[in-house]
């Protein structure tokens, strides 16, 4: 099994892909030529102060992910990207964004730390971009962000283009998690992640067009909720259809089992300015579609992946707001 690659594994064994987004408080996304080693902040180009930075972040296990992006500008460029993207709170579409355009990339976490303390740094831009979608193409960590990831931004970077979309930037990141999805990507500021993603697919996603149901394949899950809620909000996607993408959304797992085989999950979303809906769900372990999968190309062991399903959707509230004069 060591010579399979673990994204052919998972399509052979037909693994459905939804509840695999991971949830962050804060993405810090930091412009660096590559190449890039499987210890990404380890890389040549990264400064001592930003390496000891992203240690002391990940040891005080706080709610943030560093990322490496690059484009095929980024060897050319004169300046460092720095994109800060932090969780809106409450019903919310996802993630708010802070750019800053810095002049050495030793510069990147004298700002992420006056970011952290609370301050908000003055080097902060304002572009015409209002998308950033980060595709894996981390190699050295999983050979299937190479395989599959590089080709997949090569043509991606063509379909934007094609589609005239300018307010649409492309990056290439480094391991965002799930490898075995590979080609896999984060579409922010949302914060959904995708899957096994081919250009077709991506169409639909980038310009919201077609059908939907082609994104059952695909869709790994909205960053913002927690993993088995992620199962509820994609069944109201695909019947609401594309408008869903333009509501603000709120959930929580109200009640779990001992076992978690069983909970009670509730999503709140708003639609439009004036309308407000509250969904309850039972969410069950799914037997059928737990799995037993090769986690990465590195290993030859398999691991149980949990599969959830929604046993019960009800409405508990509805809320139309009429606006005083």
């Amino acid at each position: 099994m060591s010579n399979i690659f673990c994204s052919d594994y998972t399509r052979k064994v037909e693994e459905d892909i939804i509840g695999s987004a991971t949830d962050y408080q804060t993405y810090v996304l930091v412009e660096c030529p590559q190449p890039w080693l499987k210890d990404a902040f380890s890389s040549r180009w990264v400064p001592n102060n930003l390496q000891m930075l992203v240690e002391e972040v990940y040891k005080a296990k706080l709610p943030i992910r560093f990322l490496l992006i690059a484009n095929d500008l980024t060897h050319k460029a004169d300046h460092t990207t720095l994109l800060i993207y932090q969780k809106q709170e409450g019903l919310s579409h996802g993630y708010l964004k802070h750019e800053f355009k810095l002049t050495h990339i030793e510069q990147v976490a004298g700002v992420v730390k006056q970011w952290l303390w609370g301050k908000r740094p003055e080097s902060n831009i304002e572009t015409n971009i209002t998308r950033d979608i980060l595709v894996c193409t981390h190699g050295s960590y999983d050979k299937c962000c190479a395989r599959y990831g590089n080709s997949f931004y090569f043509y991606a970077n063509a379909t934007i283009a094609n589609s005239q979309l300018e307010n649409v930037r492309i990056w290439q990141s480094t391991h965002i998690g799930g490898h075995r999805f590979a080609p896999t990507a984060i579409d922010l500021p949302e914060g959904r992640y995708y899957g096994l993603l081919d250009q077709d697919s991506f169409l639909s996603i980038l310009t919201r067009t077609g059908d939907i149901q082609s994104l059952r394949k695909v869709y790994r899950g909205w960053g913002i909720l927690p993993p088995v809620i992620q199962v509820l909000e994609r069944d109201l996607m695909l019947s609401h259809g594309w408008s869903w993408f333009n509501y603000r959304v709120a959930a929580k797992i109200l009640e779990q089992s001992l076992d978690n085989n069983t909970m009670l999950g509730e999503l709140i979303f708003e639609q439009g300015s004036s309308s407000v809906y509250t969904y309850r769900a039972k969410l069950i372990k799914d037997i059928d579609r737990t799995i037993n999968v090769k986690s990465s190309c590195s290993t030859n062991q398999t691991t149980t992946i949990v599969k959830y399903a929604v046993a019960d959707i009800w409405l508990v509230t509805e809320n139309v707001l009429t606006l005083s004069k």
